[in-house]
């Protein structure tokens, strides 16, 4: 398949690893910012195959992961009203709240309907006129085009029952707030493809400029990303930062303008709490004053409890580079896939859950 098959071609593959091999290496930290590049890692074994002094680290780039409790909370509080229908997407399902996940609202009443798009939910709230149909809206500027043209769909069709909890958040400030803190110290940055080909890599080049550090837009293919770590490492070996788009046939600077302007007609940037990393300015998606009728929070005012999440669970650190799953003590344990205890355990584009999946399995966790 074309864009795909050729980045995974195992003589380019051996060719890119020579050439990381080659050069005068030191030791260095590189985060790959999302979790499907994490995956992609963790699936084909990459890690194994780079020097000792490149050291791979996982960033925050994991909507389902970062998703906060209260938001779930939100959510499960309309879902056990009479009738009200939530629709969201399968993997939020069991990610925890304060109290229980979504899975178990289901249980014990709730009426919570898997999609796969956010038309779906139109095609519900189209169908069950009766019923108030809430989309429970997450992602990063990825997903966010599709969310809001849901709701400029619901307006030219005027459905009275369609609402949604906007639950979005934007990764260019989760990586100022990564760069700023003092809790890691990074070499190099793998921006993720998918946000890019929104957003364009601007952002990367304000980035590689403020803080000094060279950021490689790269795709989800082991060729994609061997090709993005010796940018990279070419970059810090020699002292350089600048941006560089590995990821061309998908990502341009400007990104998609239509997309963009989807996303700030119907949304504006506010503050917002990632789970694990806490409060970030600028780093969320509200909706509008002019689509305030679609905010289910403004409009049904839903309950938001205190929550006191697992102290030993260390996702916020794992989100932010700081360690890795195998370094928790309930990873394999007490959180795994079909109880997890934290977000990241949860999400198929987790860390832990891909720890768990591709390395737990082969017995090259540390520790065993």
């Amino acid at each position: 398949m074309k864009f795909i098959e050729e980045f995974r071609d195992k003589v380019e593959t051996e060719i890119v690893i020579e050439r990381i091999l080659s050069l005068p290496l030191k030791r260095m930290r590189i985060m790959e910012v999302c979790g499907s590049q994490t995956h992609a890692i963790m699936k084909y074994g990459l890690e194994e195959l780079l020097p000792e002094e490149i050291m791979l680290v996982h960033g925050p780039g994991c909507p389902v992961c970062v998703t906060p409790p209260e938001f779930i909370d939100m959510a499960i509080d309309l879902a056990m009203r009479k009738d009200f229908i939530l629709a969201s997407y399968g993997d939020m399902l069991r990610v925890p709240g304060s109290g229980k996940d979504m899975l178990k609202a289901k249980a014990d009443g709730a009426d919570i309907r898997i999609i796969h798009s956010p038309l779906d939910a139109i095609r519900i709230a189209r169908s069950e006129r009766q019923k108030n149909v809430v989309l429970f809206a997450i992602g990063f500027e990825t997903t966010a085009p599709a969310n809001a043209s849901a709701i400029l769909v619901a307006e030219k069709e005027q459905l009275k029952n369609f609402f949604m909890i906007s639950c979005h958040v934007l990764i260019p400030p989760a990586v100022e707030y990564i760069l700023s803190s003092d809790n890691i110290s990074l070499d190099g940055i793998l921006a993720p493809g998918h946000v890019c080909s929104i957003t364009g890599y601007k952002w990367c080049e304000n980035i590689s400029g403020r803080y000094k550090i060279p950021v490689t837009v790269t795709g989800f293919e082991p060729l994609d990303i061997l090709q993005g770590i010796y940018r990279t490492a070419e970059q810090v070996v020699s002292g350089r930062y600048k941006t560089i788009n590995q990821y061309k046939r998908a990502v341009t600077r400007e990104g998609n303008p239509k997309a963009q302007e989807v996303i700030k007609s119907v949304f504006e940037i506010s503050e917002r709490n990632w789970r694990g990393l806490g409060s970030i300015p600028c780093s969320g998606l509200n909706i509008r004053e002019d689509y305030s009728r679609f905010d289910a929070v403004k409009v049904f005012n839903p309950e938001v409890k205190t929550t006191n999440e697992n102290k030993n669970c260390i996702a916020g650190e794992i989100l932010q580079g700081v360690k890795k799953p195998a370094e928790c003590i309930l990873f394999g344990k007490t959180c795994s896939p079909e109880n997890p205890v934290g977000a990241p355990m949860v999400s198929s584009e987790g860390a832990c859950a891909a720890y768990f999946m591709y390395k737990r399995n082969k017995g090259i966790l540390h520790g065993q």
